[in-house]
């Protein structure tokens, strides 16, 4: 194509019925979440906010996008072909946001983050690396502790931003959610819940047997001790508490008892057999993953950079 050719192409504006990014976002969050509240959670607005953005996006594009039902919502086949398309468009922009952010960073940036150990060892190598290639310039100091600890060091100035995995309260921080979590009970292959064969443990029973947990502080215990509160259970006292997620993970392995954890942990050792994840009736084991920074100073350059690489992730 000749260069006056590509001139008029590169002219034309773009049609009044292509959506904004920040619909398109909403949208696609909606569809992985599979929730009009969950996204609204996600992207820090009310659900009618929400739906009303997404009602809007319906009118501009002239097709109903979503189909709605008390147990969430699902892409229609145009909601279908819509989110196919915005991937790309999103990503590019978060790509191009991500950039602006970083070029107006200065040019011996550092970024100083905390991360619960879960977050750190799974999802932040991959959020660190597509920053590094964004910004060659940046220099980034991780400090890996337990959720509890986490907030502390954000709250006293020693980190620009956190991840934290805990429900609980981030002592007056801001927060954002960037994605959902879930535990999972597992036990070595040849223990005898690993024979249950797809049986579902009931919840009052995982309540009634000693676990090898995380230490307290750590979002894992947090959630789970949450998941037992909202159903009315008591856990009972831990087989073993251990400060790691390789600990844990290599304690039931070697078959000291069963253990929970996040999914991400054990992914590897459940797809090779080593480890077996067990069902569990009556309890909800979902948690949402948070970023939290310092509520009365605005988020440095390169921590709005690395955030909103955390909110890709928002399927997970």
């Amino acid at each position: 194509m000749a260069d006056a050719d590509l001139a008029r192409v590169a002219s034309v504006p773009l049609p009044p019925s292509c959506p904004e990014l920040a619909s398109l976002d909403l949208f696609l969050s909606v569809v992985r979440l599979g929730s009009v509240s969950r996204a609204a959670t996600a992207h820090g607005i009310t659900q009618p906010s929400a739906s009303q953005r997404i009602r809007q996006l319906e009118r501009q594009v002239g097709v109903a996008l979503l189909d709605r039902s008390p147990n969430g919502s699902t892409p229609t086949e145009a909601g279908g072909l819509l989110a196919d398309w915005a991937e790309a468009v999103v990503a590019a922009a978060a790509e191009l946001a991500a950039g602006l952010e970083a070029l107006c960073a200065p040019a011996d940036g550092r970024l100083r983050t905390a991360a619960s150990l879960t977050i750190a060892e799974y999802l932040l190598p991959g959020w660190l690396g597509a920053l590094h290639r964004a910004d060659r310039t940046a220099r980034v100091e991780l400090q890996v502790a337990n959720s509890a600890a986490v907030i502390e060091r954000v709250a006293d100035g020693h980190a620009d931003i956190g991840f934290i995995e805990s429900p609980g309260p981030t002592g007056g921080l801001s927060s954002r959610q960037i994605g959902e979590d879930e535990l999972v009970v597992v036990v070595a292959a040849d223990q005898p819940w690993a024979r249950r064969r797809g049986r579902a443990v009931p919840a009052a029973t995982l309540a009634a047997t000693p676990l090898v947990v995380r230490e307290q502080g750590s979002g894992t215990r947090d959630a789970l001790a949450a998941a037992f509160a909202a159903a009315g259970l008591v856990a009972s006292e831990p087989l073993l508490e251990l400060g790691s997620t390789t600990a844990v993970k290599e304690a039931a392995a070697a078959g000291a008892g069963p253990a929970v954890m996040s999914r991400l942990a054990v992914a590897r050792e459940v797809a090779t057999g080593h480890l077996v994840v067990i069902p569990v009736d009556g309890l909800n084991l979902a948690r949402r993953l948070r970023a939290v920074w310092r509520s009365k100073e605005p988020l440095p350059a390169l921590a709005a950079a690395l955030l909103r690489r955390a909110e890709r992730w928002r399927s997970a």
